[in-house]
């Protein structure tokens, strides 16, 4: 018997308000979406984002995967989700990276990128 995985395939658009939304609840510090359409064959939008602590990361990552799988989008892979110091939610069209600060400014992917300010666009955090 052959099971097929049924998803609801949300556009591009939809996935990046589902994470973005999803990680705003959770309190999410410096959220920043890269457009990577045409520069990347895997996916077309990553979102970085920093949490406080490794708890904070992981509630995070949890929070996103609930989300995502409620909306008929289940995560193809998630890494690191056991230390919590950079987790990586990959959903397709959207792959998201979740960092305690200095793992962030250690690897510093929005640099790697060289995103152009046109397909930048920060997500301003609550106070």
């Amino acid at each position: 018997m052959n099971i097929q995985t049924v998803r609801d395939e949300l556009t591009t658009d939809q996935l990046q308000q589902l994470v973005v939304s999803a990680l705003e609840d959770f309190k999410a510090i410096d959220v920043l979406v890269i457009d990577v359409t045409g520069h990347n064959p895997l996916t077309e939008r990553m979102v970085i984002a920093s949490g406080n602590s490794t708890r904070h990361v992981k509630s995070m990552a949890e929070n996103l995967v609930l989300k995502a799988k409620s909306k008929g989008n289940p995560p193809l892979g998630i890494e690191g989700q056991g230390e919590g110091e950079w987790v990586l939610v990959d959903l397709n069209d959207v792959i998201v990276h979740l960092m305690l600060p200095q793992t962030r400014a250690f690897y510093n992917l929005e640099k790697l990128w060289e995103a152009s300010a046109s397909h930048r666009s920060t997500v301003s955090s609550p106070a």
